[in-house]
């Protein structure tokens, strides 16, 4: 059997790829859903959910 080598860290950006508006779409649909929970809402962890969502936005817009 040979040796199989990975490269440990190594990323490929969300925003390459034939994909990328499709998986940044259900990313974003995720966070909003997950900020509008009432579970989170007016906590930290909701906040954050709204940070990651507007963010996500805005690459969204930049790649459209």
């Amino acid at each position: 059997m040979k040796n199989q080598y990975c490269r440990v860290g190594a990323v490929t950006p969300i925003t390459s790829g034939n994909q990328a508006i499709s998986v940044l779409e259900y990313r974003y649909q995720s966070f909003i859903e997950k900020a509008a929970d009432t579970t989170y809402m007016d906590t930290n962890l909701g906040e954050f959910f709204k940070q990651k969502a507007q963010a996500i936005k805005k690459i969204l817009e930049n790649l459209a």
